[in-house]
């Protein structure tokens, strides 16, 4: 996407649901192996049944939690990438920069897309005024 975002490659695999099916199962039996009975407890052990700090910590102590949630990120920064870039394809928007934001840091990859595309449309706009 960032290397060679025309390539048909690039657009077949990002049009395909397999990646998201892979990392689906792959999330599932990570986070099948990785949560107990304690685990379990810690999340539900606050009187409003939502985790407190010292629980996450708790939780993330254990590689294979950790590993869930590694996946867990990865499939969302891959998400919201995929949809930066096929959204950069139909409006005809360079996503590079924002495509990279969005699998190092997803929330400020996605900012960075809204803002290249307003920032287009009004280039766009004020071009086809002259």
């Amino acid at each position: 996407m960032v290397l060679a975002p025309n390539s048909e490659l690039t657009r077949k695999s990002m049009e395909s649901s397999v990646p998201y099916v892979v990392l689906g199962i792959l999330y599932a039996y990570l986070l099948y192996h990785s949560w107990t009975p304690e685990t379990v407890g810690l999340i539900f052990a606050s009187k409003y049944l939502l985790p407190e700090l010292t629980s996450i910590g708790k939780m993330f102590s254990s590689e294979m939690t950790l590993a869930s949630a590694w996946i867990h990120l990865l499939v969302m920064d891959l998400f919201a990438a995929r949809h930066v870039f096929l959204d950069g394809l139909e409006n005809q928007i360079e996503t590079r920069h924002s495509v990279s934001l969005c699998l190092f840091f997803c929330p400020i990859g996605v900012l960075s897309h809204a803002i290249t595309k307003e920032m287009t449309k009004s280039a766009r706009k004020n071009k086809h005024s002259l």
